[in-house]
């Protein structure tokens, strides 16, 4: 069988379906910890993802959301959100105000400081990442994101079936 070297590699020309899932997702999880690293670098002091992740989102939203779905838009558990926005608020760059109709639920909105915050992070690592992307190519971009958005809402469906 012809083997194809690429990237110090030897791929065999038909590559079994769990080899290529595991190619795929070995890729997609060295990927992401790379691009977490470099955000994570670029980011204002004090400042982690998941703080921008939940500043980003809000601004995005222009509306408040509630903790729990919060937690759900990120696929984190309550506990974990409520540490995050904790963070978030102590910093002033979140509100957090009870629900008139029913006392037992908050919302969630973003302030003009957390505005500013989110601001200053992606002014900090967009020209990072725009060079990332401008080294691969427009066009392979393009052509790449059809595939990670499907991979996306398999994965989120494959979850919401095990939550059932």
């Amino acid at each position: 069988m012809p083997s194809k070297i690429v990237e110090n590699q030897t791929l065999s020309a038909e590559p079994s379906p769990d080899a290529l899932a595991a190619s795929l997702f070995s890729e997609v999880f060295i990927a992401d910890q790379l691009a977490r690293d470099l955000i994570g670098k670029s980011l204002p002091k004090g400042m982690q993802i998941s703080h921008f992740s939940v500043l980003n989102l809000l601004a995005h939203l222009g509306v408040e959301r509630s903790p729990a779905e919060l937690a759900e838009a990120f696929h984190v558990t309550r506990g974990a959100m409520t540490n995050t926005l904790s963070r978030l608020e102590w910093a002033g760059h979140i509100h957090i105000r009870p629900d008139w109709d029913d006392a037992r639920r908050k919302f969630v909105s973003i302030s003009p400081a957390g505005r500013a915050a989110r601001d200053a992070a992606l002014a900090a690592f967009m020209p990072r990442i725009a060079d990332v992307v401008r080294d691969i190519g427009s066009d392979r971009v393009r052509a790449a994101l059809p595939v990670l958005r499907l991979l996306r809402r398999q994965l989120e469906e494959a979850l919401s079936q095990d939550m059932r």
